[in-house]
């Protein structure tokens, strides 16, 4: 089993007051969205800063909640989410919650991909190949994520590892595009 691990336990410090992964997309919040589309690929876990915390209430009953301290970092969410996971995962697939163009298919042609591959490491990519998001990592590398601290994602595990890597190329820059500010959702609504 290949899950998917949707980080939402960060702060949304650059919104002005506002959180971005309660921003609406097709006419539901941001992170309501991307879960459903999790879900619709497999076993879903997502990370959020408290129990009670307002964005749970954005999530479907079958998503699997995580609570972490997002003081602590993006590094301590990832770890607490791969920690959740049942030991029958058979890999991990890592999306931030704040990109709103990755689609339930380009979910399902990284989740393929690991499957078909004997790569340890399979990274989506822009169409003109820079890497992004969503990452997938075969259970043999978890004990690497042992060595995140801070506010670092898994970015850095594959460094080093280009060689043991699949890359698969998603339409356009949906890999890289997030939304952090107020000024990139209103870029976004408007093109």
């Amino acid at each position: 089993m290949i899950a998917t691990l949707l980080l939402a336990a960060g702060q949304s410090s650059r919104m002005g007051g506002r959180d971005k992964l309660l921003e609406t997309v097709d006419g539901v919040p941001l992170l309501a969205l991307l879960t459903a589309r999790a879900l619709s690929v497999g076993p879903t876990f997502v990370t959020l800063p408290s129990a009670d915390h307002r964005r749970r209430f954005a999530l479907p009953q079958s998503a699997q909640i995580v609570v972490v301290d997002a003081n602590l970092g993006m590094a301590h969410s990832i770890k607490a989410g791969i920690a959740a996971l049942r030991d029958t995962a058979t890999g991990v697939m890592i999306l931030p919650a704040d990109m709103p163009d990755i689609t339930a298919a380009d979910m399902a042609v990284v989740q393929a991909a690991a499957n078909l591959s004997s790569a340890p490491i399979v990274r989506a990519t822009t169409s003109q190949g820079t890497p992004g998001h969503p990452i997938y990592f075969a259970a043999s590398q978890f004990s690497r994520f042992d060595d995140l601290h801070g506010d670092r994602g898994a970015h850095r595990l594959t460094i080093g590892l280009e060689d043991q890597t699949l890359l698969v190329p998603l339409q356009g820059d949906r890999a890289r595009l997030d939304l952090d500010t107020p000024q990139d959702w209103d870029a976004y609504r408007a093109r």
